[in-house]
């Protein structure tokens, strides 16, 4: 027997959480711990000025990511209504205002913005680009097939410059190559996931249409490699301290493209358009990132 689907009352009691906050999606800040991936890969990040700034520049972050996911899911409430899961988010389901939630957005972008000022101008001015394309994106650019690809790309890439400019580190070739390409990869990957997912009901996202699976599998193939390689490159240039004669970094390679092929796993599968929840649910795909934490911090705060 087909299982019932939730009234929109009875996702509303399931969740504990009240319409307001459900609407800032908290579920997706996790992507903006992409904020310590310089600071790590630096070895500073428990230096105690470097990780107040990227602390801090994860609260920003997470400030004006729910403003952009406010105002977006404004524009898209109708659309939302037709999809099988969106159709829950609470301003298409008519938990929350349209007026409220642009209400919210703004106070939350003016709160962000000023946040980020306070830390660092280049923090500020990090934010303000997010912001600014996240919008144009939200607003004009949603239904441009690649452009919306870069848009969101370029969402994930601002994330992990974050941390380093606020807290003044230089940023690699190697750490912006593989944070562009990585960001390519995941946003192509989501939408590989959703566009198989929906199958027939893909019209429902303008986007979507003018995309196949098999040009996504491209895009998100070709981006995959050069973050393996890109990263490989780095590690082998990194000195520090050896087991066997091999480096940290080097050892790191592997479980590094094993949690890379997990995650390709779950995006061919169709299981790749909410990367928090396949982060969060994927107990291999956690544990292969400890085994990837281990010898990179092995390597950079030893």
């Amino acid at each position: 027997m087909l299982a019932r689907v939730m009234s929109v009352e009875e996702l509303a009691r399931k969740s504990a959480l009240p319409a307001w906050l459900r609407a800032m999606r908290p579920k997706q800040w996790v992507k903006n711990v992409l904020v310590f991936a310089a600071p790590v890969a630096a070895g500073r990040l428990f230096e105690t000025d470097v990780l107040s700034a990227s602390a801090l520049a994860l609260v920003a972050f997470c400030l004006i990511s729910s403003s952009v996911y406010l105002v977006n899911d404004v524009r898209d409430a109708e659309a939302d209504r037709a999809h099988p899961k969106k159709r829950f988010r609470p301003i298409a389901a008519g938990e929350l205002a349209p007026q409220a939630a642009v209400a919210m957005a703004v106070v939350l972008g003016i709160a962000a913005l000023a946040l980020s000022w306070w830390v660092a101008p280049q923090l500020f001015a990090t934010i303000a680009t997010y912001w600014a394309l996240q919008l144009g994106y939200s607003l004009f650019l949603k239904d441009q097939p690649i452009v919306d690809l870069a848009m969101v790309a370029a969402g994930f890439l601002l994330r992990a410059i974050a941390g380093g400019v606020a807290s003044g580190l230089p940023l690699s070739q190697w750490f912006l190559l593989v944070a562009s390409f990585g960001s390519l990869f995941m946003v192509a990957g989501k939408r590989y996931s959703e566009l198989k997912q929906l199958g027939d009901q893909a019209g429902t996202r303008t986007s979507l249409e003018s995309y196949s699976l098999s040009y996504l599998n491209m895009v998100w193939g070709i981006s995959v490699a050069v973050v393996i390689v890109c990263y490989s490159l780095w590690a082998f240039e990194q000195p520090g301290p050896h087991l066997w004669n091999v480096s940290w970094p080097a050892i790191s390679i592997a479980p590094f493209t094993l949690a890379i092929l997990r995650y390709a796993m779950a995006v061919d599968s169709g299981r790749g358009g909410e990367p928090e929840d396949v982060v969060l649910s994927d107990h291999v795909l956690q544990a292969l990132a400890v085994c990837w934490l281990i010898p990179v911090a092995l390597a950079v705060f030893a």
